[in-house]
């Protein structure tokens, strides 16, 4: 790389796949630039974990598939992306990873206030990425239909941030902050 800089977007518009140009609040800018914040915030989590660590390569999965689904994002109607989506595999994986996390958790039964240990206050930082990202993704998705096997992922990846978030507080015997219990489980007057 020679240069970072090209004074291309100094008008106000960026290129996407294919070569075309778009205003920088355009809605797929808007949605990649959700998707990059999110995979920087699991790049954060990664850098605060044990190389070790069992969540290192499932976090390192999801942020090359990321990459992916970002490439699809910025690739308009008629453009041939060549990058292969896996998002609809990945997609049951964090489900089956959930699965796991979740039999192994006291049941709460509260809403809970973000935060405790580091890793598991950034985990809830990446679930609120992922679910703005996914909010972008929708609207984007109205005007120019995407591939849903990308919006299933996003959605699922909120999920699994959760789940990751209460567990890494349960492994560090960390209490978690109750904010006010279920709805559906106060008792009615």
């Amino acid at each position: 790389m020679k240069k970072v800089y090209t004074r291309t977007g100094d008008k106000g518009t960026t290129g996407i796949h294919g070569g075309a140009r778009v205003p920088k609040d355009d809605i797929r800018i808007e949605a990649n630039g959700c998707l990059d914040e999110l995979n920087a915030v699991i790049g954060i989590v990664r850098s605060m974990l044990p190389a070790e660590d069992n969540w290192q390569e499932l976090l390192h999965t999801i942020q090359r598939e990321l990459m992916v689904v970002m490439s699809h994002v910025a690739t308009p109607d008629g453009v041939l992306n060549p990058n292969l989506l896996s998002a609809a595999e990945l997609t049951v994986r964090c489900e089956q990873e959930m699965d796991a996390m979740i039999a192994g958790l006291k049941e709460n039964g509260y809403f809970l206030l973000p935060g405790g240990t580091p890793v598991s206050a950034q985990l809830h930082f990446a679930r609120t990425v992922a679910r703005r990202a996914e909010r972008r993704l929708w609207t984007l998705h109205r005007q120019a239909p995407l591939n849903e096997d990308i919006l299933r992922f996003v959605n699922r990846l909120s999920d699994l941030f959760f789940v990751m978030a209460r567990t890494e507080m349960q492994r560090q015997d960390w209490p978690e902050e109750k904010w006010q219990e279920f709805a559906y489980k106060r008792k009615r007057l």
